[in-house]
């Protein structure tokens, strides 16, 4: 917890600041009082009961500041309610996680005193959102003094006033010494070791761990196949029969690595307490909109929207424009491979080391496009899917995951299949996935390590040049440390992150048999988007709130389907050495079905392999099995005890 600052509650009260609530300068005095007191009233009367006070500006204030920014926190009794609450899992005193109560908090291994240190500050955040969060309209018709903003009984206050851009943003705020401390042991100093994924997960939270848990173990990963690659590069690369055995080696990696790391990724959840954790019922998104109604589930009034108007909406537009989109992306390769023909003619005329330098360039201008393509889609994608009103977040974030998923793939390796499978032209294959795969790593570098560092550089020199040495030897006043996150961007998750790697599995799990620097270009790349990646979060992005996660979630499917695809590329290829070609000198036939009979026997392994290997280890099934039987004798005792009539206090 973050003691060395603290504030004053109107009571009188002191409190470590732990988040930033921002409303727009030109709010309205009755909005203010009134959303203030919401914060501040006792939960019995639908209030959050937090401790919340303006932030008083600092000497270094100016006119043009923003008044009405205030600083949350809370009492650490109210948090220690807010942790069971929220179904956080803590280690008992036995070694198991268990979910936390008040009532049996001196039985957790940690709890020592009055708590003081049980929870971390990224904990007690995540408690402070969810209590923000779940602040509902009581009576009132609409938001004090904007009889426009509407609201309805249920309505979550914070999402309303964020929906109608009174709220400017919510965020949490960072602990100056820890947040050094982690800065030291994660990208400050450079060596070859495991990342502190622990210590990642205790200031980002597990969402934000579990990230750079999988882009660890995919790196690791990535190191046979790099080892196997170089010699194999250096020596046999050109001889198109060999690829085979690495095409074999691609088929057992692919799958392997991906049901190691749900074993893998089963542990740091249960070490963690999210494995066993409960989802928490969803509420909609704030740009959901409807007719009002009542929520069969909840009872409150909620907007209400027809699913066959969604339905339409997806089929009816949304579809046409994204095959409309691989369209576009199916044209522009066209005019990719146009380009490739007449660079090939001037070089056969005029063969010359400009000319083969030509040869080069077609790739490189098309990989550009592709990354220019994939961002316009990226959000129209977007766009599209708000669009379509749906509900959950969850939801929505399925659906724009399909969508971009499905373009990406399109755009990034259709022409590589069309090279492969059609043109049949290995060399061309190569020269093509090489180019994409390295044009496309030096544009996500500039895009993701320099452009960052250098928006950071910038706005210190221009808005903070003055407090550097300040932040950097002293304690930096409260008020200058929430001037100074509340201008740093905005952290917008793990999609990007996790669609960059999924487009790297794709590169080195589909082709890289024919490019076997594939793999070591991307533990390269991987090296230094850990430290790009850890820069950023430390210094450039505000400090995001914890998302409790027990898995990657949507993107093990994706992985999953890359690898299946990558079974039928792979084996594919195999068909199309001419060595394996020699067995078959007389009946094309007979390979095909060959090859179709081969790449079913390696799907149908595949299946049969992630039954065989559990997706989480025996001693945490056992544990977690455990855990569930004395929950349901406990029960049991309760129900026995209840029917007796013996008060449930009684032993």
């Amino acid at each position: 917890m973050q003691k060395s600052l603290s504030v004053y509650d109107s009571d009188g009260s002191t409190f470590a600041p732990l988040v930033v609530i921002e409303l727009v300068s030109e709010t309205k005095e009755e909005a203010i009082a009134w959303l203030l007191n919401r914060v501040r009233d006792k939960q019995q009367d639908g209030g959050a009961e937090l401790l919340v006070e303006q932030l008083t500006p600092g000497a270094q204030g100016t006119e043009k500041d923003n008044p009405n920014v205030y600083v949350v926190g809370a009492s650490w009794q109210r948090l220690l309610y807010g942790a069971e609450d929220v179904g956080l899992f803590k280690e008992f005193n036995d070694g198991s996680m268990r979910g936390f109560t008040y009532a049996n908090k001196h039985n957790f291994k940690e709890f020592q005193g009055d708590g003081d240190g049980f929870l971390s500050m990224a904990e007690c955040q995540y408690i402070i959102k969810h209590e923000l969060d779940n602040l509902r309209a009581k009576d009132e018709a609409h938001v004090p003094g904007y009889p426009k903003m509407k609201l309805y009984p249920g309505k979550s206050v914070i999402r309303r006033m964020q929906s109608k851009g009174i709220l400017v943003q919510v965020f949490p705020l960072h602990e100056k010494e820890e947040l050094k401390r982690l800065s030291f042991s994660w990208f400050k100093k450079i060596k070859l070791s495991f990342q502190p994924l622990d210590d990642i997960r205790h200031y980002f939270g597990e969402g934000m761990a579990l990230y750079f848990g999988f882009l660890e173990y995919f790196t690791l990963a990535l190191i046979p196949m790099a080892l196997i690659g170089i010699p194999y590069y250096l020596f046999d690369w050109e001889d198109y029969d060999k690829f085979t055995v690495f095409a074999g080696f691609n088929l057992v990696w692919c799958t392997v690595i991906l049901e190691l790391w749900k074993r893998l990724s089963a542990s740091l959840a249960y070490g963690w307490g999210t494995l066993s954790r409960k989802k928490a019922f969803e509420e909609p998104r704030p740009g959901f909109h409807g007719v009002l109604g009542v929520n069969p589930v909840t009872g409150r009034a909620e907007p209400l929207y027809s699913n066959a108007k969604r339905q339409l909406r997806i089929y009816l537009v949304s579809v046409p424009f994204v095959l409309l989109c691989l369209y576009l992306s199916l044209y522009v390769m066209m005019i990719y491979f146009d380009m490739e023909g007449w660079a090939l003619m001037i070089h056969d005329e005029e063969p010359t080391f400009w000319t083969g330098l030509l040869l080069f360039i077609p790739s490189i201008i098309y990989a550009v496009v592709i990354e220019i393509m994939n961002l316009i889609y990226r959000y129209a994608a977007e766009f599209l899917t708000g669009w379509e009103n749906h509900r959950l977040e969850s939801t929505f974030q399925n659906h724009l995951v399909l969508k971009v998923l499905v373009f990406n793939f399109f755009n990034c390796f259709a022409s590589l299949f069309y090279i492969a499978f059609v043109m049949q032209d290995m060399v061309l294959l190569r020269q093509s996935l090489a180019t994409l795969l390295i044009t496309s790593q030096i544009l996500n570098q500039i895009m993701e390590a320099f452009l960052p560092y250098w928006l950071q550089r910038r706005r210190n020199k221009k808005a903070h040049k003055r407090m550097i040495k300040t932040m950097e030897d002293k304690e930096l006043p409260l008020s200058e440390q929430v001037k100074l996150e509340a201008d740093m961007s905005t952290y917008l998750g793990t999609f990007d992150d996790y669609l960059e790697l999924f487009l790297l599995f794709g590169y080195v799990s589909l082709f890289s048999c024919v490019y076997p620097l594939a793999a070591v270009l991307v533990v390269l790349n991987n090296v230094t988007e850990v430290y790009s990646d850890a820069f950023k979060m430390c210094k450039v992005f505000k400090r995001p709130f914890s998302e409790p996660a027990a898995n990657i979630g949507v993107w093990q499917l994706a992985f999953e389907a890359m690898s299946v695809i990558a079974v039928v590329t792979n084996c594919a290829l195999i068909g199309m050495s001419p060595k394996v070609k020699s067995y078959f000198p007389e009946s094309e036939t007979q390979l095909i079905l060959w090859v179709v009979g081969f790449e079913h026997f390696l799907l149908a392994s595949k299946f049969i392999l992630t039954f065989v290997i559990p997706d989480v280890p025996k001693h945490i099934q056992i544990k977690l099995s455990r855990l569930e039987f004395e929950s349901l004798e406990a029960l049991k005792k309760r129900k026995m005890l209840e029917a007796s009539g013996i008060p449930k206090t009684a032993k």
